[in-house]
């Protein structure tokens, strides 16, 4: 059956089309300018998967529980409203929670795929040209492979949540050719780190675990590349213009904090929306998840240099500020060591009776 006829919402309402600013930039000097950039540029040649063969697409999902996630990790739970949840609603809250996820990663992978596209159009050095080129074949595999979860193993798909929505026309409306870097490399993709790990670490499903793991590998690297390439860019900027790319990150990061209050669905559950948001914003798992979220991305904002006061103070408002003396890039090195012993699980047979 086609994705189309699984949406909560049907497909006619949720088609979106924006205008999106930019130039085209040429460049006709082909020294190498960057060879981190160049460096990358080879790893992510080297890195290429097909999401056909390397998944195992065969492994079953229970189809009541397909990621078997403990239940703490619920929005809901240790909560009075939890306690008077039947097992019926406890069972339908878990089974839309993991479906409203899985749509926004699809949603947002192909979001990545038109921000990598339009990198490669925009970038004014070679080198990122070169890379972007290659995460364009990334995302397009991960919207594959995100689709083929969604449709294979899960009876129906949500549409794109607004503060995703909206993170994602700003990134792709702003004329300035970092503001995609910094909308889908820096705050989208960091977030998705986050909430991909929490999946390939804590679900008990092997064929989820390994998407996630899969991808992660690739995400690695496009955070890494857009670190490389604002870290070098941003030192050009007169204050004032930095001021306007932190302006971007703080609302940005609110944004995507936003982004798990998931009204969709609440509603689609039949949940009062002003009576369950507050009971969701002051579950403890809740706050605590929120918290890390922010762990991929705290460290390289700082990195690339939009570390003001102002900026400090979003993060310490969001609970993020813990991670910015974090090395970022020994969690990247960690998410790319992590794919490949699930490469290794599979050829054990990993997840096979």
């Amino acid at each position: 059956m086609s994705a189309e006829f699984r949406y909560i919402m049907p497909v006619e309402q949720t088609q979106w089309r924006i205008p999106a600013s930019g130039e085209v930039a040429f460049t006709w000097d082909y020294d190498a300018r960057s060879t981190e950039l160049l460096q990358l540029y080879s790893k992510g040649k080297r890195e290429q998967w097909d999401a056909e063969t390397r998944i195992d697409w065969s492994l079953e999902v229970d189809p009541d529980d397909p990621m078997q996630m403990d239940e703490s990790v619920l929005p809901l739970y240790g909560t009075e409203l939890w306690n008077k949840l039947s097992e019926r609603q406890r069972s339908d809250l878990r089974y839309h929670s993991q479906v409203f996820n899985l749509s926004q990663f699809l949603h947002g992978e192909q979001g990545a795929l038109v921000c990598a596209a339009r990198i490669v159009k925009d970038a004014p050095q070679l080198e990122s040209k070169f890379y972007a080129a290659t995460q364009v074949m990334d995302e397009a595999r991960h919207v594959e492979a995100y689709r083929r979860l969604l449709k294979d193993k899960f009876r129906f798909a949500y549409p794109i949540s607004k503060p995703l929505r909206t993170l994602l026309e700003q990134a792709l409306s702003d004329p300035r050719w970092d503001f995609t870097y910094l909308g889908m490399q820096v705050l989208i993709e960091g977030l998705a780190l986050v909430a991909f790990q929490r999946i390939r670490d804590y679900s008990r499903n092997p064929l989820c675990q390994a998407v996630n793991a899969y991808v992660m590998q690739d995400e690695a690297r496009h955070v890494a590349f857009g670190r490389l390439a604002l870290r070098a860019y941003y030192p050009q900027l007169t204050d004032a213009e930095r001021r306007e790319r932190e302006e971007f990150v703080i609302e940005g990061s609110y944004h995507l904090r936003d982004r798990f209050n998931a009204p969709e669905m609440w509603e689609q559950l039949g949940y009062d929306l002003k009576d369950v948001l507050p009971v969701v914003d002051a579950a403890e798992g809740q706050v605590r998840f929120r918290k890390r979220l922010f762990s991929r991305i705290v460290p390289t904002v700082r990195d690339i240099g939009l570390w003001s006061e102002k900026v400090r103070r979003a993060y310490t408002e969001l609970g993020g500020i813990r991670y910015e003396n974090t090395d970022a890039q020994a969690m990247l090195d960690n998410d790319a060591k992590v794919a490949e012993d699930f490469d290794r699980r599979m050829r054990d047979g990993f997840g096979k009776a």
